[in-house]
This record gives structure tokens, sequence and C-alpha cells, in this order.
């Protein structure tokens, strides 16, 4: 929980330093802003890749060298005096990032009993969430008193502390003979259905939410003092909704990504149709930001189950594939911002998101396909022994119980 908070700290913290930055560093706001850009835009291409080369490396191996990059990292950037040595830094965390996604769910979730793994996803996206709400105001606000390289260095501090903790007290296994290490109901339909629905709903956020600021400014008419007010309640909306879908996701796994992207396609059209009123804004933003973490964190652990092969190697699918969602909805947003103002930014988010509703409601309706990808069958039960089915203690039953019924 502390590495994820961590690393969500570090991606987002530019946005609240990006005057200091281009202030300190001498270069446009905009170029800060590739910091951000760039740095998604690495973790959507690099998550497979990275997985796939690493898929034979044992995890704490895997997770302690992420970790040693991230500190690192950091500390090259709270160094950098030129603008190319600290975007230079922060693709390398990036990098990091881009497999820590994949292969940090299999390594929690299977250190738990299957009952309770739906609420682990949870704890680990309420870490993450907590970046938005705590780490970058807290960031922001320090390096607004002691200049930017001071909160840039401060994840290389809180990830020294995750390395170690990994390092000393992780179990060191083979990734093929870890519990997760492979879906408990392989499905190739499903994988895609989730894969699909995933990006859609991140590319129909990110259209809109990328210009919130104008659109609060500009058609509901909020002062600036208000809407960072309501940043605040967007992420304190956002940390509820990962909290409630964590403890209901063990029990409606399917049922809360349907009702997660729904959520947020009622958020977003809603500002779009009564985005002028006050009242009706702050709601609608509550229900968008109520919505956006519980959608990632409900596809990870869809990939938990569905993932037609190796669990690590949809993850990293899932992760890179929500990236380019984010990439290309704040692009599509700048296409359409010009030609229908902000609030088509808005509609045309909502739509897309009711496409991904369109798509997981569809997936329900058609028959069922084959469960295995070509191939994952073999490695699939390869993994199960003759000693696991005779052996009756300890959790791992329920694993081998769910394989047999596949």
């Amino acid at each position: 929980m502390l590495a994820a908070f961590t690393f969500n700290t570090a991606e987002n913290l530019p946005v609240g330093l990006l005057e200091l930055i281009s202030a300190s560093l001498r270069v446009s706001v905009s170029a800060v802003g590739l910091l951000v850009t760039g740095y998604g835009i690495t973790v959507a291409v690099a998550s497979l890749p990275l997985a796939h080369v690493m898929r034979a490396v044992p995890r704490r191996h895997v997770l302690t060298g992420l970790l040693a990059a991230l500190v690192v990292s950091s500390l090259v950037a709270a160094l950098a005096t030129s603008y190319w040595l600290l975007l230079v830094a922060r693709l390398l965390t990036a990098l990091a990032q881009a497999l820590f996604w994949a292969v940090m769910g299999p390594v929690a979730v299977g250190l738990f009993a299957p009952e309770v793994r739906g609420r682990v996803v949870g704890a680990l996206s309420v870490a993450g969430s907590l970046a938005l709400v705590l780490g970058v105001p807290a960031g922001t606000w320090l390096g607004q008193q002691s200049g930017w390289p001071v909160p840039v260095a401060l994840p290389a501090a809180l990830g020294l502390v995750s390395l170690v903790t990994i390092a000393v007290l992780l179990p060191t296994s083979r990734p093929e003979e870890e519990r997760v290490a492979y879906g408990t109901s392989p499905d190739v339909r499903r994988f895609g259905i989730v894969l699909a629905a995933g990006t859609l709903s991140a590319t129909g956020a990110f259209a809109g939410f990328t210009y919130i600021v104008k659109f609060l400014g500009e058609v509901t008419g909020f002062p600036p003092r208000v809407v960072g007010a309501l940043f605040v309640a967007f992420g304190v909306a956002c940390l509820a909704g990962v909290t409630v879908t964590g403890a209901l996701l063990d029990r409606f796994p399917h049922a809360a990504l349907t009702a997660a992207v729904a959520t947020q396609a009622v958020g977003m059209i809603g500002l779009y149709a009564a985005g002028t009123d006050p009242v009706a804004a702050v709601v609608f933003l509550v229900l968008m930001g109520g919505a956006l973490g519980p959608v990632f964190m409900t596809t990870q652990n869809a990939m938990l189950h569905c993932a037609p092969g190796r669990t690590d190697i949809a993850l990293a699918a899932n992760s890179g594939a929500y990236n380019a969602g984010i990439a290309a909805g704040a692009a599509l947003g700048g296409l359409v911002l010009p030609l229908a103002t902000v609030r088509g930014t808005f509609l045309t988010g909502g739509l897309l998101t009711v496409g991904a509703c369109a798509v997981l409601l569809g997936g329900r309706l058609l028959p069922r396909g084959p469960l295995h990808a070509p191939g994952a069958g073999p490695r699939f039960t390869a993994c199960v022994d003759e000693a696991d089915l005779t052996s009756p203690s300890q959790s791992h039953s329920s694993d081998l119980a769910d394989r047999r019924g596949v």
C-alpha cells in the first residue's frame, strides 16, 4: 500500500508544481505539463513488453528493483538543474511504475485467502487514491514552502521504506508457482470485454476531466478558490468510491464494474446537461469522482479472474490500455474543445462511457466463448501437481477447487 501510494504521488506531483518548476528551470508551463503526459504514454507503451521480459524473474527481486529505480529517479529528479534531466528521471520512474502495477496485484492478493482478495485489491486502490487526496496536495504545499525539489525527493524516502520491507519479508518464489499466477476462471471473451470497456471508460473520463477547471469556471461560474475546494471533494469522493467498492468486490465482482462505469456515465452526462446549476454540478462532479477510481480497480480485479494466461501479463495489458485511454481522452477533449466548447468535452466523454456500459451489458447477452486462450490451457493446468490435488490444508485448496471447476 505504501509503494502504491508513493508511485501515484510521484506520478502526479508535477500537477501541483507546474509553475514552480517552470520558473525554476525557465521553461514553459506546457513543457512541464509534458512531464505528466509523457509519463502516462510511457506507462501505456511499456507495461506489456516489460511484463513479458520480466515474466520469469521472482517477484521479490522485481519489486525491490522497481522500488530501487523509484528511489534513484526521484533523487535525480530533485537534483536536476535542467528540464531534460528532469524529463529523463521522470521517464525512468514511469518505466518502473509500468511494471509495478502488473506484478504488485498478484503478489499482494496471493498472500490472502481467495474469499477476501477483492478487499485486498480495494486496499491497494485506497492507497493509490490517497495519493490524490493527501500526497499531491501535501507535496504542493511543501513545494510552495521550500521549493519544488523537496517534495520531488520525498518519494525516494518512502520508496526506500517499501524496498527494505519487501526485500526482508516477502518470500521468494518462481512467478509461475505463485498462488495467483493464473486466472481463477480463464475466459478470453471476458478478458476482451473488460479490456475494451476499461479503455473506453478511461478515454471518456479524461476527455472531460482534463478540462474540469475550465468547465467549473466558465460553465458553472465558480470562483478559483471554490474550484480548489471542489478538487478536494472530487478526491474524497474517489477515495470513498474505492473504499465502498472494495468492501463489495468479493461478493459482486461483475456488478461492481458495471455499476462504476454507469455511475461515471451519469456523472459526465449530468455535468453536460445541468452543469450550469452550482448544486447539480457539485452532485454530478462527486458522482464522477466516486466512479473514477473504482472503474480501474474493478477492471484490475476482473483480470485476476478472467486472465486467459498469466495474470501479470493480463494486468499489464489492462494498465497499458487504461493509460492509453487517458492519453487518447485528453487528446480527444483537446480536439472537441474548439468545436463544441468545454461542455462538449463532457458530452463526448459521457457518450464514450455509455459505450463502455453497452460493451459490458452486451457481453452478458452473448453466448459464452472458449475459456482458454490458445496454448494457455497447458500452462494453466501445469501449475497443479499431484501433491497439490491431495493437499487438504491452507487456503490454497480453494484455488485448486476453482481450477478443478474450470
